[in-house]
């Protein structure tokens, strides 16, 4: 836990605090649908999906680098094999965008 503290730590400061509501912003707008507004992959199309989407509370959140999850959101979840229904959302965000909800998605991981 204290790993995680000080890794969150030194991504708030890596970040401007505009970048982590921006990141924030981004995820209730792309990825609270699927994975519900605190991350527990309970959003509102989740009922309809199998598998269901990823809880950031699960391990592999916990534990994986920001290159990982970029890649995961950038190029979508089989890119680092996870679910295809975890969308690729590269075209759509660009990379200081999937940057700050890394970010907000390590702060959803507890």
């Amino acid at each position: 836990m204290r790993r995680f503290s000080l890794l969150l730590l030194a991504l708030c400061f890596a970040l401007p605090a505009t970048a982590l509501a921006d990141g924030a912003s981004d995820f209730a707008t792309y990825c609270s649908t699927c994975h519900g507004a605190t991350g527990q992959g309970d959003g509102a199309a989740a009922a309809a999906m199998d598998p269901k989407p990823a809880s950031f509370n699960a391990e592999f959140f916990k534990t994986r680098d920001d290159a990982t999850l970029t890649k995961a959101i950038k190029e979508g979840g089989t890119a680092v094999g996870k679910s295809a229904m975890m969308s690729p959302w590269g075209s759509v965000l660009k990379d200081d965008q999937i940057k700050a909800v890394v970010a907000h998605i390590k702060t959803l991981a507890k």
